[in-house]
Parts: structure tokens; C-alpha cells; sequence
């Protein structure tokens, strides 16, 4: 009896009819690039796995989110959209740049996070959170590491509190391959956005077409000159704008407007078009 329970309440779980993602660069899709130039990203891919599960035309997505923003400005723009939309899903990854900026307390930005959660859980039927990655392997963060790990023992408590699931990246080992992120080094590249919407599927206990674990193909070895070469472009071209930026107080969004409703077909036919 308790079986046939427990199989209700997980096919329960996986019958979504409407998603919303909210979030910065990483939910906006920055390094998987469409077509037109505007990008997927790992949300957009994992609506389409969400999308298939339902009769054709009987699902609905929006993608909110905008790179560059704080935890406070997604609360602000993004989650009474959320709230009006009341979908059966939401992604909820805010945080990450409150983290990376100097002097922040990651206690104090978690008791933001979860004042957010208890908004987004009074009318969504499920919210699912996300973990940071563990930077041990990004130049620029890996200094950052134990301020990350802080903040994502937070989110999994605020996600045992509310019943959230978990899309748990610092877990994630495939991405710790340097072919899963783009060449800035701070944004996933499509295999890596790939990946996670597959680690997506799996935190709702979907059936998911492929393990996001799944090995790399082996590489041939690198020289100490090509990776020296390799470091002083990265340095040049991604580097010394991103820290630019943060002297100027600015932000890679402070002009980009949200995706918002998006078809899965249409997704469908962007990922296709540059397979």
C-alpha cells in the first residue's frame, strides 16, 4: 500500500503544465547562444523536457530572468511577475552575485533568499532551488569557495523548511570539465547548460533521455605554452572588462530585457538551428 503511494505521489510530482524561471545569467541562458544571438540556456531546454510530458499546445513557459542581478532586484522585478503567473513550477537561483560581490554575509543574503521562498511557495505548487558550483576550478572564484559552500548549506536548509527541490550544481561533477563552461570561464557553454537541465529533471524525478554525468570524450593533452596563451586571451578579452565593470558599478544587464513567455517549439527550433 505504502508503494502504491509512494508512485502517486511521485507521478504527481512530474504532471507540470506551466513553468516560470527566475534568476541572472545563468537562468537567462548567457553562453548557449540561439540563433539570433539571444540565448537558451539551461531553463529554456529543461521547459522543452517539461513541455514533451504534455499533450501539444497544453504547457506554458516564461523566462524572467536577467544577468547581472542581485538577489534584491530579482524579489523586485521578477517575483510578483512570478506571483501573478502562479505556475505549477518555479526556478528560483538568486543569490550568486550577492555572493561574489566583496564584504557580503552570505547568513545575511540567505535570510533574504528565504523571505523570497515563502512568497514564491504560497502560490506556486512546486519551487525548486539551486546550489552554487563549486568554483575550485574557475580562476576568478575558487577564492570564493568556502563563501559558496556557506550559502548553499543555506539553500538546502530553506529547502527542507518548504519542501523545495534541489537542483544541486556543486554536486554536479561533469562540470567540473573545462569543455562545460564558455570561454569566459564564468558562464556555462551548451553542453554545460545541457547538462544541468538533464540535473533539473532529475531533482523533479523525471525520466530524463541522458545522465548529465555521462563522460567526456578524452582530450588530447594540453602544453604549458597553450594554456599560458590560453590564460593571457582570456585575461585580455573577459577578464579585465568583467572586473572593468565592477569599478564602474555596472552591470552586464543593466539593458537587457527578460525573455519572458517563450514556445517550446520555438526553443526547439533555436537549439536545432545551431546543433
Amino acid at each position: 500500500m505504502a508503494d502504491d503511494s509512494k508512485s502517486e505521489k511521485s507521478e504527481k510530482r512530474v504532471v507540470i503544465g506551466s513553468y516560470v524561471a527566475l534568476g541572472d545569467s545563468f537562468t537567462e541562458g548567457v553562453g548557449d547562444p540561439g540563433p539570433d544571438g539571444a540565448f537558451v540556456g539551461w531553463a529554456d531546454r529543461f521547459a522543452v523536457l517539461l513541455a514533451d510530458r504534455r499533450p501539444e499546445g497544453d504547457f506554458r513557459y516564461a523566462n524572467l530572468a536577467v544577468r547581472g542581478k542581485l538577489l534584491d532586484q530579482i524579489v523586485e522585478d521578477q517575483l510578483p511577475q512570478a506571483v501573478e503567473l502562479a505556475p505549477d513550477l518555479v526556478s528560483f537561483c538568486a543569490g550568486g552575485n550577492d555572493i561574489l560581490r566583496p564584504g557580503t554575509d552570505p547568513d545575511e543574503v540567505a535570510e533574504r533568499f528565504e523571505r523570497a521562498i515563502v512568497r514564491l511557495t504560497a502560490v506556486a505548487g512546486t519551487v525548486m532551488v539551486t546550489t552554487g558550483f563549486d568554483t575550485r576550478g574557475i580562476p576568478v572564484l575558487k577564492h570564493l569557495r568556502g563563501k559558496i559552500a556557506t550559502y548553499n548549506g543555506h539553500v538546502r536548509a530553506v529547502a527542507d523548511r518548504y519542501g523545495c527541490p534541489v537542483l544541486d550544481l556543486w554536486s554536479l561533477r561533469s562540470v567540473q570539465d573545462r569543455r562545460a563552461w564558455d570561454g569566459d570561464r564564468l558562464h556555462l557553454s551548451p553542453d554545460g547548460h545541457t547538462r544541468v537541465a538533464l540535473r533539473a529533471g532529475q531533482a523533479l524525478g523525471l525520466e530524463i533521455p541522458a545522465d548529465p554525468e555521462q563522460p567526456w570524450p578524452p582530450l588530447p593533452p594540453r602544453g604549458t605554452l597553450e594554456v599560458r596563451r590560453d590564460n593571457v586571451h582570456w585575461a585580455r578579452e573577459y577578464l579585465v572588462p568583467w572586473i572593468g565593470r565592477r569599478l564602474r558599478g555596472e552591470s552586464s544587464g543593466d539593458h537587457v530585457t527578460a525573455k519572458g513567455r517563450l514556445s517550446p517549439d520555438d526553443i526547439k527550433s533555436r537549439i536545432a538551428a545551431v546543433a
